[in-house]
């Protein structure tokens, strides 16, 4: 409506600007006597003065129209961009929620396996900063009953870390490639026990090794290694990882192996902390 009368505005001013030029000439002509005169030459003029307003002004109205048009496309344009916007985060939360109901579905299969295991389903919401260390905070605390020394898993029963740190709404999770993470661990078909030990070298390439094994153990890349659930921080038969190398430890008297977890954990957004399972010795 604002183009429209501006339009309108326009074409009144055209029109009043070339009246106003013939009521110049005809007035001038009359004071000179030359009324006959000036009707003849306004007439004579009034034609062409009159083709060139009205040009003048379909010119200007092309112009004002394509503007309008302008204007209404830019509008349509960023409406259209808001739409898809609101469409493209639609998506993203729907995957979101169809990946968090798989990881429930399986979650369940997983509590039908372990009776004794208490879960608590938790978001990561941050991850460490630091260089020395591997770890990241979750969204829940106290106010749930987690504990320190918690231990924390995916949904398919791979081991992600401990619990070391609470408050009343977080956690801090240790993960189990940090310097300072250490467990009790079997390895291979016949269950080698060995300690699972985090290194700054080892935790830079996303591993951690597994050392101290007992006399006469032997084990072999491509082992699977399970937490034994010695000392009843975690509960036992939880999957850790595999064997990808066997090194010489310094002095050569003693090897370890380079194990590599089997969840990635630079890729998790939700875990479960296994607030209470039956200890088995």
């Amino acid at each position: 409506m604002k183009n429209y009368l501006k339009r309108k505005g326009i074409r009144v001013g055209v029109v009043v600007l070339v009246a106003a030029i013939l009521v110049g000439a005809c007035t001038h002509a009359h004071r000179g006597g030359q009324a006959g005169a000036a009707r003849n030459a306004a007439a004579s003029l009034s034609g062409p003065v009159q083709k060139a307003a009205t040009a003048l002004t379909d010119w200007m109205e092309r112009i004002y129209a394509s503007r309008f048009r302008y204007d209404q496309l830019a509008e349509e344009n960023e409406a259209l961009r808001r739409q898809l916007s609101q469409a493209q985060a639609d998506a993203r939360e729907a995957a979101e929620l169809r990946e968090e109901n798989e990881r429930l579905r399986q979650l369940l299969d997983l509590a039908e396996k372990r009776r004794d295991f208490t879960f608590e389903a938790v978001k990561i919401t941050s991850r460490g900063s630091s260089n020395w260390s591997s770890t990241f905070t979750i969204s829940k605390g106290e106010d749930y009953g987690i504990e320190v020394n918690d231990c924390v898993v995916t949904e398919t029963e791979m081991l992600v870390g401990q619990v070391i740190e609470v408050g009343d709404t977080w956690a801090t999770v240790r993960t189990l490639i940090d310097v300072d993470f250490n467990a009790g661990a079997f390895v291979g078909e016949d269950h080698h026990a060995g300690m699972l030990v985090g290194g700054f070298a080892l935790m830079q390439k996303g591993c951690t090794s597994l050392t101290y094994l007992s006399e006469g153990a032997q084990m072999f890349v491509g082992d699977t290694v399970l937490t034994s659930g010695k000392g009843g921080a975690f509960p036992s038969g939880i999957v850790v990882g595999t064997v990808t190398e066997i090194l010489e430890e310094a002095g050569g008297q003693n090897s370890y192996g380079v194990v590599k977890p089997s969840c990635e954990l630079d890729t998790l957004s939700q875990v479960f902390v296994i607030k209470d399972f039956q200890v088995v010795e």
